[in-house]
């Protein structure tokens, strides 16, 4: 029986980033792990990271303490400056910094995989929220409050966290909405402020009062929670192994603290979440609603994994043919997973071709952006889609023609290869080379693989 590891956040006075922070340290991971992964961002002599024990309301928890060691006065001046105020955070005493930038810290930092793609999402999710407030785009995008030193530990860190505890599927408890206002960098903000009622919008939280005054949502928490869950609501089906509380700073008539539960459950449709969100960078296996869930006969359980991806499409009837193989070029070299184009009857009868594009969540930006910079269109219709997908490896194979990298794809429970692929590219080269035919490369290569005594190399989820 194949078990999945799931982690519920319970926010009862809501989330920020210092308090999922805690509560992961407090369910299990490492004080000591997160100081050495975080010291990888070359930022270690900017922050010392810390916890303690606190009371809220007579339960005991964990604070998180990310307390800056640059003085405000070298902070770095910006002429264009976006974000609004984390709780209990001075709007003054950070460096801004815009997403290239903290793209860049992440990725030079050799953190594990998933924590890095997950921190990467969590920040372009953020960005979309702050563009889409100030109505920018997401490059120009420079956050203040968000951008600061403790607000990348926060996120960073839980992602790290994530990670450490080998989480498998993320759900988060519907969100209250506190009231009243909250000081930012450009004045007096209402609650929840503006970017993270953005998030809230487009990723369709559930959300309610709960009668508290003050910011109880933040923007690090509304950002993971928005990006890394696969659904708001109860908490599923599992069995209990570990919680962890983390507490907010503020002073509050009920206890002010995240709690974390961790648990196993049998890995399926049956266990599947009813209402899964956009982007699901942290699920390693997204499930669809079951057939159940549907109104619909269920269905016999399927082995094969699954993913999200995201698939943008637009109609065009105005770009030269260079325009479009310049825009495929550009679009894969920022990860699109696959482009395509269909000739289209547009109005007025006018013909024109269909762009679609499919890529990963934390792609999109970046496709949408070169979409709208490399095209005429004035608007992209986006809709999140589920695929499932084979295990693959790449192996290099010794051919009469010199090296090919071959693909190989696998049935995930009985390891069959179902597919055997030489890479495109090093056939292409080889016949360039030897000024042979490239059909004759490609055969070569099969048989090469056919011919060997053992196939069955080491697996790869890339």
């Amino acid at each position: 029986m194949l078990l999945k590891t799931i982690a519920y956040l319970d926010c009862p006075t809501g989330i920020a980033g210092d308090m999922c922070l805690a509560a992961l340290i407090d369910a299990g991971v490492p004080l000591e792990y997160l100081q050495s992964q975080l010291a990888n961002l070359g930022l270690h002599d900017e922050f010392t990271l810390s916890v303690t024990p606190v009371l809220r309301q007579g339960l005991r928890a964990l604070q998180a303490h990310v307390t800056p060691t640059v003085p405000a006065a070298s902070a770095h001046s910006h002429s264009h400056e976006h974000g609004h105020g984390e709780h209990h955070r001075d709007p003054t005493a950070s460096a801004t910094r815009n997403l290239p930038a903290i793209e860049q810290l992440i990725t030079q930092a050799n953190l594990p995989d998933r924590a890095q793609r997950w921190s990467l999402a969590v920040f372009q999710t953020l960005a979309r929220a702050e563009a889409a407030v100030h109505g920018i785009a997401i490059d120009q995008v420079h956050f203040h409050e968000v951008g600061a030193i403790d607000a990348i530990v926060d996120i960073v860190g839980a992602c790290l966290g994530f990670d450490y505890l080998n989480i498998d599927t993320l759900v988060c408890s519907p969100l209250p909405t506190g009231r009243g206002r909250v000081r930012a960098a450009h004045g007096w903000l209402p609650v929840p402020a503006p970017a993270v009622l953005k998030l809230l919008e487009q990723h369709r939280v559930p959300l309610y009062s709960n009668g508290l005054d003050g910011e109880l949502v933040t923007p690090t928490g509304a950002a993971i929670a928005t990006t890394l869950a696969h659904h708001f609501g109860d908490p599923p089906a599992m069995t209990l192994h570990r919680t962890g509380l983390g507490a907010g700073g503020k002073t509050l008539p009920v206890a002010n603290a995240l709690r974390l539960w961790i648990g196993v459950a049998e890995a399926g449709p049956a266990s599947s979440p009813t209402a899964p969100s956009p982007t699901r960078p942290l699920a390693t296996q997204p499930q669809p609603p079951t057939p159940e869930q549907r109104g619909q006969p269920p269905d016999i359980e399927v082995a094969y994994d699954r993913d999200t991806v995201i698939l943008l499409e637009t109609q065009v009837d105005d770009l030269v043919p260079q325009a479009i193989g310049y825009l495929y070029d550009r679009l894969f070299a920022v990860g699109a997973l696959d482009v395509f184009t269909q000739p289209v009857s547009m109005k007025k009868s006018r013909p024109g071709l269909l762009l679609t594009v499919i890529c990963r969540p934390d792609h999109e930006p970046r496709c949408t952006d070169i979409l709208f910079a490399e095209t005429s269109t004035l608007g992209i219709r986006r809709q999140p889609q589920q695929r499932w997908v084979l295990p693959r490896s790449l192996q290099t194979l010794e051919t009469p023609y010199g090296p090919i990298s071959l693909k190989l794809a696998y049935h995930p429970q009985t390891q069959s290869v179902l597919n055997a692929q030489p890479e495109y590219e090093d056939c292409a080269a080889a016949a360039r080379d030897r000024g042979i035919p490239w059909q004759v490369v490609y055969h070569a290569a099969l048989s090469t693989w056919y011919c060997q005594p053992s196939r069955s190399p080491e697996l790869s989820s890339d």
